[in-house]
């Protein structure tokens, strides 16, 4: 991740601005969700074998940096040089421990070490990268703020958006957390074990993508009171191996074989106060399929009804091609008859077609072309007809 720029929070004008009638429904109208119930126990332990098994995976992070020197960040309307370590992660073995203290920061500009991205619960019971400014965040300690902020009433929660909530139990202790060749190692304590059972998959998802979003971070161990966990303690879950974000996020259970393949993409909700934001989902499609054709097949697609989600493409929206190319881009073509050649395209449009394929394609930037037009203007003022990249901050919400 390490060519990724920050964004600016969603504009629910922008959004809006995709004409309702074209879904039949209001963009946000859904208000109720049903929890997303866990996959069955023989593809839970499948997935958590493959997860940090060696194999890259469409999750895992990118190693590599951007092919071009300069590139836009989806979202930034700015060109901006990828430099390493942009987010202030610890280098490898580094450690912070309960005092917090650690080994130096890494490199980074003032704006990109204010903030740090945490994965917290929405009212409707899913997974959202959420941007907070936390003190110290990018410096020895971030990695322990982090998870400090998803612990439900813990130090962090008058920082924390309204509707969003941590979703570590009410007392839990972060003893320490230490980076060895990619892989955190976090040791939890107090109350960690309090957890519901219905939420232990949630608990693994977050730590392991709240983590794994950092620079330097590919994998995560657990421990409990200086012991290694070898599985969860409630549901029995097994972790004789790093989580990676092979796990997946928001795991939806249709289509769910034993060997199945996984794409995950990003659709949008709102917040209470009416501010919209992105939510990745994981969905199974069927094994031997081009994942970046099923994923943009699955985002197309949209939402589950019910679900709180809404999609932020247009029901006319089809793929063309998606591939990507020798130099590490992935270029997308769309049609939609709702665009014209002069028309501005809504950002929250393009920016799901960019955090999705980047995430299914080991953080590549992604080029778009729309109606056969190489200039794809956002109403962000970028031009996603250039290779883009996704942002390392999205969801940079209201308190």
């Amino acid at each position: 991740m390490n060519h990724r720029k920050k964004m600016i929070g969603i504009s629910a004008a922008c959004l809006l601005a995709v004409p309702l009638t074209l879904s039949g429904c209001s963009l946000f109208g859904s208000e109720n969700a049903s929890a997303i119930d866990p996959p069955p126990a023989e593809v839970e332990a499948q997935m958590l074998q493959t997860a940090g098994g060696g194999e890259a995976g469409v999750f895992s992070s990118a190693d590599g940096s951007a092919p071009d020197s300069t590139v836009a960040a989806a979202g930034t309307g700015e060109s901006a040089a990828p430099t390493a370590n942009e987010t202030g992660a610890l280098p490898a073995s580094a450690s912070v421990t309960e005092d917090g203290s650690g080994g130096p920061a890494s490199p980074a500009s003032k704006e990109e070490e204010s903030r740090t991205a945490v994965y917290l619960q929405n009212d409707s019971g899913l997974l959202a990268p959420i941007a907070l400014k936390l003190p110290g965040s990018g410096s020895a300690d971030a990695l322990k703020q982090s998870l400090e902020a998803l612990v439900e009433g813990g130090a962090y929660a008058a920082s924390l958006p309204q509707g969003f909530h941590g979703v570590l139990p009410a007392g839990t202790v972060i003893k320490n957390v230490s980076v060895d060749k990619g892989t955190a190692v976090v040791e939890f304590g107090g109350s960690f074990t309090d957890y519901r059972a219905a939420d232990e998959r949630k608990v693994l998802e977050a730590v392991a993508w709240t983590l794994t979003g950092e620079d330097g971070v590919s994998g995560v161990r657990l421990m409990l009171n200086g012991k290694n966990l070898t599985e969860m303690p409630l549901l029995k879950t097994p972790l004789d191996r790093p989580l990676t974000r092979s796990l997946g996020i928001n795991l939806e259970k249709k289509g769910m074989t034993t060997n199945s393949s996984a794409v995950t993409v990003y659709f949008a909700s709102v917040t209470p106060e009416g501010e919209s934001y992105y939510v990745p989902v994981t969905r199974y499609v069927d094994p031997g399929h081009d994942l970046l054709q099923a994923a943009m097949q699955e985002l197309i697609a949209g939402p589950d009804a019910g679900d709180g989600l809404e999609s932020v493409l247009t029901s006319g929206t089809k793929l063309e091609s998606v591939r990507k190319e020798q130099n590490g881009v992935v270029n997308v073509a769309l049609t939609d008859d709702m665009f014209g050649d002069t028309d501005a395209v809504p950002a929250e449009f393009l920016e799901s077609v960019v955090l999705t394929l980047s995430q299914n394609a080991d953080d590549s930037l992604v080029q778009v072309r729309l109606n056969g037009k190489e200039t794809v203007k956002g109403s962000d003022n970028v031009d996603y007809g250039q290779p883009v990249s996704a942002p390392q901050y999205i969801n940079e919400l209201a308190l």
